[in-house]
């Protein structure tokens, strides 16, 4: 089962009783006291761990403690300490304090490891005490108590891609094709029902990866349908790739434009990535009715072809490639970076949809 929020408490370990002890041996005239110090208390550390791609495992646990000291012993034997406590996390994992809403960490790299608690001191054993006026102490400190935190465990995936679209365009029929996720697949609305990574290998040393989340419809970022709950598994892209149904029977300024509004309104920041259009489900609709639209949309995007002023269908991949308009971004916002039109069904200019979106992402990096 997917999990991308949890509740837990957290507590790091109690440090250990110091000990009373006294030195009685025979033949040992001046014995005295020779109590141990209390063990330290075990600290809580995270640890983000590429091998774990879901926050599933604390569904049962609502407390999480790190182990206490143990107490000091005689002879000034000092207790063990306790083990500490780490807890794994997958990249993308915020740990958000519940009280304040502050996150204190952003577990992002595979191996990042962060002390979030000190376990508590061992308390000084009698040893400590003895002075010339008090040769006999029969007390000793109790450990210090650990900490305790209530956190939320935030999970936002970690993708160089996030796909976008209406329920039911091929989202997962193109994620599928281009990379190693194998989501479920099926013809109706709602058919992912969570969030899924894949990575898209582009010859043996390059890749990228891409993120696509359930469907989104008009009100999303208000609790309709599922995409709020997910919206934020793309809030870490940098690039968007909008998915736009050729055969639905919403038009296609329509499409474009509720998505953006659902995109902005949830996320400001995310509104002002770059982005790109695939125009899904081509095998379904006849190629002169294809390039008709096509030829409209960019029109109506007031854009410019990527080669000359006519479009060759068959050749001109990706349609419209944006050149620099803005010399601090590289790129203006307001319009998409490039436009293609695909069928993963029958693997239509899937090949030049991935190196563009590569091209993208290598841009986006340097």
């Amino acid at each position: 089962m997917f999990t991308d929020s949890v509740e837990l408490t957290v507590s790091s370990g109690k440090g250990g009783q110091g000990c009373v002890a006294f030195r009685r041996e025979k033949f040992v005239l001046n014995g005295g006291p020779n109590g141990g110090d209390g063990g330290k208390g075990g600290d809580v550390w995270f640890k983000c761990d590429n091998n774990t791609h879901t926050l599933s495992h604390f569904q049962r646990k609502m407390h999480i403690k790190a182990e206490n000291g143990k107490p000091g012993e005689g002879s000034n034997c000092t207790g063990k300490s306790g083990a500490k406590k780490v807890i794994i996390v997958p990249p993308g994992t915020q740990i958000i304090d519940q009280e304040s809403g502050e996150v204190l960490f952003d577990m992002l790299e595979d191996g990042q490891e962060v002390k979030f608690l000190q376990g508590g001191k061992g308390g000084l054993g009698n040893t400590h005490f003895k002075s010339p006026t008090n040769q006999r102490p029969t007390y000793a400190q109790p450990g210090e108590k650990g900490e305790t935190r209530n956190i939320k465990l935030d999970l936002k995936l970690i993708a160089d891609i996030g796909l976008v679209g209406f329920p039911n365009v091929g989202k997962s029929t193109l994620i599928s094709t281009v990379s190693n996720a194998r989501p479920e697949i099926a013809n109706y609305e709602f058919t992912t029902l969570t969030p899924k990574l894949g990575q898209v290998n582009i010859g043996d040393y390059e890749s990228f990866v891409m993120a696509d989340i359930p469907g989104i419809i008009g009100g999303a970022h208000e609790g309709k349908g599922l995409g709020i709950e997910f919206l934020r598994h793309i809030e870490r892209t940098k690039i968007l790739l909008f998915m736009i149904d050729l055969a639905s029977y919403r038009d296609l300024k329509e499409q474009i434009e509720t998505l953006k509004n659902e995109v902005v309104s949830f996320s400001e920041k995310l509104g002002a990535s770059r982005y790109a259009i695939a125009l899904t489900r081509t095998d379904i609709v006849p190629q002169e009715e294809v390039n008709e639209k096509v030829a409209e949309f960019i029109k109506m995007l007031d854009l410019k072809p990527s080669k000359g002023s006519e479009f060759d269908f068959d050749k001109d991949l990706p349609y419209f490639i944006q050149e620099s308009a803005d010399e601090t971004l590289g790129y203006d916002i307001e319009k998409p970076y490039f436009i293609v039109p695909i069928s993963s069904a029958i693997n239509k200019n899937i090949e030049p949809l991935k190196y563009a979106l590569f091209n993208l992402v290598q841009q986006t990096r340097q």
